[in-house]
Parts: C-alpha cells; structure tokens; sequence
C-alpha cells in the first residue's frame, strides 16, 4: 500500500471515530467526561500525526515540471506511433489527444478533433452509451468494452475499450479508450437484457402486495362521519408498520376542515419502544422536527442512510436526539399530497433501525406514489 493509500485509510478511520463521537450529545451529562477525553486524544492525533504526514506526502509529490522532459517526448511518440486508434478523453467524452491511427479511422486531424466530442464521429444512437460508460469509468467504477459504430451507409462497428487513467500532474482522472474493428458478427450480436434475479422478483413481488394492500385499506368502508384524518392515516400506518418500516409517524397540516397547528396524529414503534420512548414521539411538536417541517413547507421528500444529522427529528423531552436514541440507520420523509401542484395535507415519516436494511430509491419510490393515495384519502 502507498503512502497516500495508508494515509487515506488512516483519515477513514479517524473520520469513522469522530462520527461516533458525535451522537455523545445523547449520553448522559455524568457520562460525557469519557468521550471528552476521546475528543481530545483525537485532536491531538491531527495535531501531531495527521498533519505532519499530510505535510510529507506533500513535500514527496512531483510538482508541475518535475517530470523528466525526455520520457514525455518518447511516451509521446509511443502514443502516436501506437497502429490501434487511441484517444484520450475526459469525462464527457471530450478528446484530449487523438493518435494518428485514431484520426485516420475518424475522418479528421488530431490537432481539430482536440476539444471536440468524440461522439460527434460516433453515430447518434451510441452516442449517449459512451458518454454514460466514459462517466463511469472517470469515476473509478472499473473499465469497460461496448460496440459503437461510425455514420454514413458503411459506416462500420467498432469494439470501443475504456480504462481510467491518471496522467502525472493532473488531479482529475482520464479516460483511455481504444478503438478496434469488430469481428465478423460481433456488432450485429444485440446484448441480452438480464433477467432478473429470484431476490429481485420476490422484492417487487413484495412491493405490489404492499400497495395493493395500501389499496385496499384506504378503500374500505369508514364510518358513517369517515373518522377523520386519524381513521385514514392510522388504517394506512398499519399496513406501512412492521412489514415495511419499524416507526411510522404520520403528522397533518390545519386546513379549512382541520383548524389548528400541524399535530401529530400516528406513532406506531417497535414493541421494545413501547410506553415513554414511543409517547416521547407521539408528543413531539411536529414543528420541532425539521424534515418534517421541510416536507410540510416546502413540499421536500427526504431519505436518508445513516443520518448525519442527529437533531434532524428533533429531540426527546431529555435532549437526546430521537434519531440516536432510537438507532435510526436510514429514514423516509414524504409530504402528502395528491399531485406536484397540490396542497400539502401533512407528512409521512418511516424509520428503520438496527440492522434492517436501508431503504432503496425504489423502495422510496413506492412511498411517494403511496403518499398520494394517502392524500386523496384524507381529501
């Protein structure tokens, strides 16, 4: 491992500690001289190791000019004389330097094609593959081949190989792509799509039973006064609690038929978190929470993985963050309201915590549209 590559992994780890540290503001105050001192030692390894190494990578990296002037004139005429068509492009597919052989395949001079898109030699339909491939491997997300073919009536298919690169004195990675004409049948062989695997199905299978069974309970048939906001959200919390999410918390905006503040009208937990955990969040003012404030002023779904934020629901009666207190490892805030330009009748907040795991787009995509069926419920 490199000095850069140690040093790297000794900033993650020092960065993993202070994380930690962090959700002390929840202990409490008799048990916080502990994690003082922590915080201390930490600062003092900055002080005396982290520095002082970030110090000698420094002074060890070649500076602009250091690099030897004669092997730059042989690599370059190395990259020239190369009879595969090569360029080097950047992240979005912006030619950097062109070879000869690589000109000649395009149609164009080196000395014009630098600057230009080399999507632009390409014809259209391949054009956004590249791009999107050439992104990811500027990323670092690993190299990659694809077909792509050249316009006009001949215009031939080419095997189009791309590989990260990081030229000297430069901080932003490049993209190393070589051209190569197919083999006979390659570029007429269309890939497959991937079938999906049997997780994947039984989790979409899943999905579909959650909003038909959202469906179902927000059609049955209600009182004869229709129970309120607290029938509706509670009836639609009882399908989210549990299978979906440990916590569901359901807030909802005043409105001509709900005068008053926002209030809280659904707190569902996890058995463990019955009695005053669960009645701590129940009695929150949903003001006090900011994502819930947010998604109520200003119409914003949040996820969040591992909250950074500990103070992002608010605290509990004692100051402790609800979100340390109750473990949250990834959460789901959504407003409710029936279309983009509706108004907003109140918030939607699931939380999941320990080792569950996290929610995924697609999983938060099944809330948003759940939301709004919510939404046209609560009318």
């Amino acid at each position: 491992m490199s000095g850069a590559q140690e040093y790297g992994a000794e900033l993650a780890d020092f960065r993993a500690r202070v994380a930690e540290l962090r959700t002390a503001r929840a202990l409490p105050s008799h048990e916080r001289d502990s994690v003082l001192d922590a915080a201390l030692i930490e600062l003092q390894h900055v002080a005396e190791v982290l520095w002082p190494w970030y110090e000698r990578l420094a002074a060890a990296e070649p500076g602009p000019g250091r690099t030897d002037p004669q092997e730059q004139r042989l690599l370059r005429a190395l990259f020239q004389r190369l009879p595969t068509a090569v360029a080097l492009l950047d992240r979005d597919c912006v030619v950097r330097r062109m070879n000869a052989s690589a000109a000649q395949l395009f149609r164009t001079r080196a000395g014009y094609a630098a600057g230009r898109p080399l999507t632009d030699s390409l014809r259209p339909d391949g054009r956004a593959v590249l791009r999107s491939q050439a992104a990811a491997v500027a990323r670092g997300e690993g190299g990659r081949s694809l077909v792509v073919r050249l316009p006009g009536p001949d215009g031939g298919a080419l095997r189009a190989t791309l590989t990260a690169l990081h030229p000297p004195d430069e901080p932003q990675p490049a993209v190393l792509a070589v051209f190569q004409p197919t083999g006979p049948g390659e570029a007429d062989v269309q890939p497959r799509t991937p079938r999906p695997g049997l997780d994947e199905v039984t989790r979409h299978t899943e999905l579909l039973d959650l909003v038909d069974d959202m469906a179902t309970a927000l059609l049955a048939p209600s009182p004869p006064d229709g129970g309120g906001p607290e029938a509706v959200l509670g009836r639609a919390a009882a399908v989210l609690h549990g299978r979906f999410a440990d916590w569901v918390i359901a807030d909802v905006c005043p409105g001509p038929a709900r005068p008053g503040a926002v209030r809280r009208v659904v707190t569902l937990g996890p058995p463990e978190a019955a009695g005053a955990r669960a009645d701590s969040v129940a009695g929150q003012d949903p003001a006090d929470c900011p994502l819930v404030a947010e998604a109520i002023r200003d119409g914003a779904a949040a996820l969040r993985v591992r909250p950074q934020d500990a103070g992002a629901f608010g605290h509990d009666a004692s100051g402790a963050p609800v979100l340390v207190r109750e473990e949250v490892t990834s959460l789901l805030c959504v407003p409710l309201r029936a279309a983009p330009a509706a108004p907003v009748l109140g918030a939607l907040t699931l939380f999941r915590t320990g080792g569950r795991g996290a929610f995924a787009m697609v999983e938060a995509g099944v809330v948003d549209r759940v939301s709004r069926h919510i939404a046209l419920a609560l009318g």
